[in-house]
């Protein structure tokens, strides 16, 4: 009796030892069965405190930090930045500026071999780089450049694959949803690897720097898919006819209808991406700055030219007046109560009391003529709907995170990568395949905050960069978004699709695209100095 007591025992005990990696296998079984994905993860959490706590393997108090984790989340002053990058986002999409940039685009290089996919390449880098949402792009892409491709002849597989990938940009070109979430996960895996190090005075690594580390690498990847389009324009001109030119109007007019869509879109680039990379703003303000450019750009198109109190003259002087405001942040110390401040100072102070005070005229004329169009209702309803579904899944994560290190995940995780063949290399490596297959079934938000924690800390203590790091599962987790059968992008541009182009075209049409992504990580593998240089002359 005594013997099959404790051989029992040593079976429960041989199987509280799986508890981790039967927690995983759950929760891939639950998220392929098409359950909700935060509900899933904090689901299987729950149910394996139960099995836990029945083997004897598992202490409450790795659960009892979940509280703070919430609150943490809701008041980490990166996450901020979220929200407000998906406003401004959804107020480039819903205000149809998007659909004028495409336009103008492709009447810009339409009359070249090509040219029309190359359009759709700028246009999506464009969007990137302004939106950061890679649904929203490819949707709006694939129902008003596909038809046109088609039309004029374009192959099918050529003109879905050009359209999803360039959608895709948005996941590593700043600023980007999946670049603040790994910003604010490297981060903290970054601290906790030099923690176990011995090292109790960490460095850091921001958003910022990775916004940096990212941005030469999204340009390459851009280059990249232009050199294919443009070589498959000159092998294969029938899968990529010009335009006649009599069809696009004189060049003069062209370029002035470019001119005249073009500059609004690019100033925001500028004032986000460029007052962070300047150190001016932190990803947070610059996205605030973003939101209210996109409202204040959708206000301008929006608003009858008659209208003076609520038309473009009131968006001009909100729009001078905020970059007035940065300039003057930049070059001047506007601090109050200091001991003595120098005339110069001084007006520059009035001067920013003047400006803020200018700055929601613009704002509420914005607001109004959104609200007279009928798009402020769904701006905002989308906007809260995807920034709650990012928050939930966050706090499922947290407590999925809490469970599975209380079950020994943390050392089964960091004991496999060491004993992977090859050492370091060997474990970046096996990361990223791991990486790219999940991509096949999750989305890149689960990935990075529930597989990116877990596996960050160990390769980070093994003496690897936190920011070519970063980027390097930012490319993989692109990457995962053109890859057949479950492809997030193929999904978005099936749904929208006309009738005649199969998913089979769509899925041939990507191929090429995701060997081309496959080409940039093994490039940025080769040399890291493309996402490495830029951080350091900006910030070192």
């Amino acid at each position: 009796m005594d013997f099959m007591i404790g051989e029992t025992s040593f079976c429960l005990c041989a199987a509280a030892g799986w508890l981790d990696i039967a927690m995983v296998l759950v929760l891939c079984a639950l998220l392929m069965a098409g359950y909700p994905v935060a509900f899933s993860l904090g689901g299987t959490a729950l149910l394996f405190v139960v099995i836990g706590l029945t083997f004897g393997v598992f202490d409450l108090s790795y659960v009892k930090p979940f509280p703070q984790r919430i609150y943490g989340a809701s008041v980490n002053t990166t996450l901020i930045a979220v929200p407000m990058f998906i406003l401004m986002g959804v107020i480039l999409e819903k205000s149809r500026i998007a659909e004028e940039l495409l336009d103008e685009m492709a009447k810009l290089f339409g009359s070249l071999r090509g040219g029309l996919g190359i359009s759709v390449t700028i246009v999506g880098a464009l969007l990137a780089a302004s939106t950061g949402i890679v649904g929203a792009t490819v949707v709006t892409m694939g129902l008003l450049s596909l038809p046109t491709m088609l039309r004029r002849g374009y192959d099918p597989s050529f003109a879905a694959g050009s359209i999803a990938a360039a959608g895709t940009l948005g996941q590593i070109i700043p600023p980007s949803i999946v670049l603040i979430l790994l910003g604010d996960v490297i981060s903290n895996a970054y601290q906790k690897a030099q923690l176990e190090q011995g090292v109790f005075a960490p460095e850091t690594v921001s958003v910022g720097d990775l916004f940096a580390g990212a941005l030469f690498p999204g340009l390459m990847l851009v280059g990249l898919y232009l050199l294919y389009q443009i070589l498959v324009a000159i092998t294969q001109p029938s899968k990529a006819p010009a335009i006649p030119a009599q069809e696009m109007g004189t060049r003069k007019q062209v370029w002035i209808a470019a001119l005249k869509v073009l500059p609004p879109p690019l100033l925001l680039i500028v004032a986000v991406l460029g007052s962070i990379l300047a150190g001016v703003a932190t990803p947070t303000e610059a996205a605030s700055v973003g939101a209210v450019g996109a409202l204040l750009i959708a206000g301008a198109r929006m608003a009858p030219k008659g209208s003076f109190l609520a038309g473009r003259p009131a968006v001009y002087t909100s729009a001078l007046s905020i970059l007035g405001l940065i300039l003057l942040t930049s070059f001047l110390d506007l601090r109050l109560g200091r001991e003595s401040i120098p005339l110069v100072e001084t007006a520059g102070i009035a001067l920013a009391f003047l400006l803020f005070a200018l700055t929601p005229w613009g704002i509420v004329a914005s607001l109004f003529q959104l609200r007279r169009e009928k798009t402020l209702a769904p701006i905002l309803d989308q906007t809260a709907r995807v920034t709650t579904m990012v928050f939930t899944i966050l706090i499922g994560a947290a407590l999925f995170s809490l469970v599975f290190r209380g079950l020994g995940g943390d050392d089964t995780v960091r004991a496999a990568l060491e004993a992977t063949p090859g050492g370091m290399i060997g474990a970046v490596v096996t990361v990223m395949l791991v990486m790219f297959i999940l991509g096949f079934f999750l989305d890149f938000i689960e990935i990075t905050l529930v597989v990116v924690p877990l596996v960050a800390p160990p390769l980070l203590a093994m003496g690897l960069d936190p920011i070519w790091l970063g980027v390097m599962m930012a490319i993989n987790l692109q990457t995962s978004f053109l890859t057949p059968p479950f492809g997030f992008a193929l999904f978005y541009l099936r749904g929208v699709a006309p009738p005649e182009v199969s998913t089979g075209m769509i899925y041939r049409g990507a191929i090429p695209f995701i060997f081309i992504q496959l080409l940039a990580l093994a490039l940025l593998a080769m040399f890291p100095q493309i996402a490495t240089w830029l951080p350091g002359v900006l910030y070192n």
